[in-house]
C-alpha cells in the first residue's frame, strides 16, 4: 500500500523555492535601480575605473559571504571571520618578510591552512563543546583579534615588503574583469554547485532545518558542523590573503567590523538566520547590494553614518521577511496536516 503525500506538504518545497528567487530577483531590479539612479545623478559613478574599484571592494566580502552562508545554513554563525582575516593577512606579509622567494601559491596556501586550523577551533567548540555559536565564536572573535595585536605590536607590512607578482595579481584583469574578481565567482559557482548537487552539501540544509531529522535520517551532525567551521575559517583565511595582495598594506587593525558586513550581506541576499534556507546567488547578490549602496553614497557625499543605517535597516527587513515566511510556511503545513 503506498501513501500519496498530501498537496500542501508536497508543495512547501516548490513555494519556498519560488519566493526566494523572487527575493533574488527583486534584489537584482534594487541593484539595476541604484546603478541607474546614481548614474544619472553623477555619470562617473558608472565609469570603467569606478565599476572596477566597486568589484574589487565587493570581491573580499563576497568570497567570506561563502564560508559564513555554509554557517549560517547549519543555524549557526561565524563572527570570528574578521580576525582571521586579518591575523592570517599580518602572517602571510610576515612570510613574505622572513622568506622573499617563498612562491605566490605557497603563501595562499600558508593562508588557508592557517585559516582552517583557526576554524577548527570553532568547529570543536560548537560540536564537542556545545558552546552556542554566537558566544563561541564571539569569544575567539577577541581572543584572534588579540593574538594579532601580541604578534603585530605596532608593526605594520607594506607593498614594498611584498614580491610583484602577488601584488600584481591584485591589480591584474582579464578582459577588463579584475583577477580577484574571477576569482571569487569561480569559487562561489563551485560552492554553489557543492552546496545544491551533492550529498554533502544538502546536508548543511538538512541540519539548520531540522537536527533531529538529519540525525535520523544518518547525518553526522558533528562531523559536518565541524567541517562548515573549518570552511569558513579556510576562507575567510584565503580572503586574508587577497585582502594583503588587494590592500598592500596591513597592521592589527585588519579586517575589523568585516563580520558584519558579511552576516548583513549573507541575510539581505536571502540565507535565513534560522537556518536552512538560502543561495550562494542571493548571498552574492546581498554583497554587492551593499557594496553599491556604499559606493554610491559616497559618490552623492552622502554622511558616512547613512551606510551603516541603511545595512542594518537592510537586516532588519531581511530578518523580519524570514519569520513572515517562516509562520507562513508553518501555518500552511499546520493546514495541510488538519485535512
Amino acid at each position: 500500500m503506498t501513501t500519496r503525500p498530501h498537496p500542501a506538504t508536497s508543495a512547501s518545497p516548490g513555494l519556498m523555492t519560488r519566493l526566494l528567487r523572487a527575493r533574488e530577483l527583486t534584489l537584482v531590479a534594487l541593484l539595476v535601480l541604484l546603478l541607474a539612479v546614481t548614474g544619472a545623478i553623477n555619470p562617473r559613478f558608472l565609469g570603467a575605473q569606478s565599476l572596477r574599484d566597486l568589484l574589487l571592494n565587493v570581491a573580499i566580502i563576497a568570497l567570506v559571504v561563502v564560508g559564513q552562508t555554509i554557517v549560517l545554513l547549519m543555524r549557526h554563525v561565524d563572527l570570528s571571520v574578521s580576525s582571521v582575516v586579518g591575523l592570517t593577512a599580518f602572517l602571510t606579509g610576515s612570510l613574505f618578510v622572513a622568506y622573499p622567494g617563498v612562491p605566490v601559491p605557497l603563501a595562499m596556501l600558508f593562508g588557508l591552512l592557517l585559516g582552517a586550523v583557526l576554524g577548527s577551533v570553532n568547529g570543536w567548540l560548537v560540536a564537542y563543546g556545545k558552546v552556542p555559536a554566537l558566544v563561541a565564536t564571539l569569544g575567539t572573535l577577541y581572543v584572534f583579534r588579540g593574538v594579532d595585536y601580541a604578534i603585530v605590536h605596532g608593526r605594520q607590512i607594506n607593498a614594498a615588503n611584498l614580491p610583484a607578482p602577488f601584488l600584481n595579481f591584485a591589480t591584474g584583469s582579464v578582459l577588463g574583469v579584475p583577477n580577484l574578481v574571477l576569482l571569487v565567482l569561480a569559487l562561489m559557482i563551485g560552492f554553489g554547485i557543492y552546496l545544491n548537487s551533492y550529498r554533502g552539501g544538502r546536508e548543511y540544509y538538512a541540519i539548520g532545518s531540522n537536527t533531529e531529522a538529519a540525525t535520523l535520517a544518518g547525518v553526522n551532525v558533528n562531523r559536518r558542523t565541524m567541517t562548515g567551521f573549518i570552511l569558513s575559517g579556510a576562507i575567510a583565511g584565503f580572503a586574508g590573503v587577497l585582502y594583503l595582495a588587494r590592500y598592500g598594506t596591513v597592521d592589527a587593525t585588519a579586517g575589523t567590523g568585516l563580520e558584519l558586513q558579511v552576516i548583513a550581506a549573507a541575510v539581505v541576499g536571502g540565507v535565513s538566520i534560522n537556518g536552512g534556507v538560502g543561495t550562494l546567488l542571493g548571498a552574492g547578490t546581498g554583497a554587492l547590494l551593499l557594496g553599491v549602496i556604499g559606493s554610491a553614497l559616497v559618490t552623492l557625499r552622502a554622511p558616512a553614518f547613512y551606510q551603516q543605517a541603511i545595512q542594518g535597516a537592510l537586516l532588519l527587513l531581511a530578518i523580519s521577511v524570514d519569520a513572515l515566511l517562516a509562520r507562513r510556511t508553518a501555518r500552511r503545513l499546520q493546514e495541510g496536516s488538519r485535512r
